[in-house]
């Protein structure tokens, strides 16, 4: 089980998280929507397709752009469509009491 964890809340939680690039990308229905304002934030990745942002917005405490996700990702990259990733100050690490 894997946590992401930010302003001390656990924003998303799950046991199916597909790693890329060294980020754990979490289905989109493991990331609670109450911490998600959407984003106005780009990016382009040559091999992933254009990234859409979230700000993280936890007991009133805003985290800007650290939340991304692929709505049409490439073909090379279909296995993280639907799926989550955060950085900027996000803890990703194992529920401690996992196996």
């Amino acid at each position: 089980m894997v946590q992401a964890i930010w302003n001390e809340e656990i924003i998303a939680e799950s046991s199916d998280t597909v790693i890329v690039e060294g980020n754990h990308y979490f289905p989109a229905s493991a990331v609670k929507p109450d911490f998600l304002q959407a984003s106005e934030h780009h990016t382009h990745c040559p091999w992933k397709g254009d990234a859409s942002y979230y700000h993280l917005r936890v007991k009133g405490k805003t985290n800007e752009n650290a939340a991304w996700y692929y709505k049409d990702p490439f073909p090379k990259a279909r296995h993280i469509e639907g799926r989550i990733a955060f950085w900027k100050g996000v803890t990703v690490r194992e529920k401690p009491d996992s196996p």
